[in-house]
């Protein structure tokens, strides 16, 4: 399979994974740069937020109009992740790769079980302080490890703030945006480096993917879409695990 056709099926998923699951697009692209496109770990990490910072600007806007982002709640989240977010992309370029691999795959693995774990939220009164804890913590691991942070941040808000499924996917979509964009303030020297032959089709296909993962995110409930974004982050952190032992 050729290289351009690699890059666009596998934005396509990763797209699909971000517009019907809020997450999941880092944790997915970064392997797949790495393991299909041959990108090292500190080029995928930073081309990994370029897909995804622009993926879920398109993606969000959907959901928005849907109805299903709670801003206030995101952007304090968000907010509160921006300085460590910028600590850590500065931090990444210090650690070896195999570190940063192993590391990410550990926490989607914990991530995944806490979901599995975890019954669907019903609503709840969302405290500023609990919101500002876990963004600048979300933050920390979206610099450091070039993801977007949807993986943990929709863990987050189900299981520690208490917002359903639909309304976690949908504002998780806005701090991946701000966590992504602050992170990459601190790679913006690595970004010419990078192929853009690969990751120009990548990103196109991921956003026009993310408008069909809307619409599919619609027709599933809330559990089910649960507990596919677990299985999906369990499956993948499995893998990054084996093959960072190997």
């Amino acid at each position: 399979m050729s290289v351009l056709l690699l890059a666009l099926t596998a934005g396509a998923v990763i797209g699909l994974a971000l517009g019907a699951l809020g997450g999941g697009g880092s944790v997915l692209a970064v392997p797949a740069l790495i393991y299909l496109l041959g990108f090292t770990p500190v080029e995928a990490t930073t081309a990994s937020l370029v897909i995804v910072t622009l993926t879920s600007v398109t993606a969000l806007a959907g959901h928005a109009r849907d109805g299903h982002v709670r801003w206030r709640t995101g952007l304090l989240f968000a907010a509160a992740g921006i300085v460590p977010a910028m600590l850590g992309g500065a931090l990444a370029a210090r650690l070896p790769g195999a570190l940063l691999t192993a590391g990410f795959a550990l926490l989607a693995g914990t991530a995944a079980v806490r979901m599995l774990r975890t019954a669907p939220a019903t609503p709840a009164r969302v405290r500023p302080v609990r919101a500002a804890t876990a963004g600048a913590g979300l933050g920390g691991v979206t610099g450091l490890l070039g993801v977007g942070g949807g993986f943990l941040a929709v863990p987050a808000l189900v299981g520690v703030l208490g917002l359903r499924m639909r309304a976690a996917v949908g504002t998780s979509l806005l701090v991946i945006t701000v966590n992504s964009l602050a992170a990459l303030s601190t790679r913006a020297g690595t970004l010419t480096g990078l192929d853009w032959a690969v990751v120009a089709p990548f990103t196109g296909a991921a956003i026009l993917a993310a408008w069909d993962g809307r619409r599919l995110a619609t027709k599933v409930s809330g559990p089910a879409l649960q507990r596919t974004f677990a299985v999906t982050l369990l499956a993948v952190a499995a893998f990054m695990l084996l093959e960072a032992a190997l």
